[in-house]
């Protein structure tokens, strides 16, 4: 079997490729599900052209602690109103 090295600068004279990382020594990342639907409904709102004033902020953030079936059904009323598909 072949083992396969790092290039050191020497052996390429500029630049190189570093090695991927090994997806065993990752930190775990977990986004909270109400900050995905907070992400989700301004990203909703940005294709729809509907662009959230300065208070809308604190309606955005409630409507992102609703539970998904509530966000799933105002993106769905959102898109047929609006007329696009994601």
């Amino acid at each position: 079997m072949h083992t396969i090295t790092a290039p050191t600068p020497a052996d390429t004279q500029g630049d190189f490729l570093l090695q991927p990382p090994d997806p065993a020594d990752r930190v775990p990342c977990r986004i909270d599900p109400v900050d995905l639907r907070r992400l989700d409904l301004l990203a909703l709102l940005t294709a729809a052209g509907i662009a959230p004033s300065a208070g809308d902020r604190a309606a955005i953030d409630r409507l992102s602690e609703l539970p998904g079936s509530v966000h799933v059904a105002l993106r769905r009323w959102l898109e047929q109103a609006y007329g696009f598909c994601r």
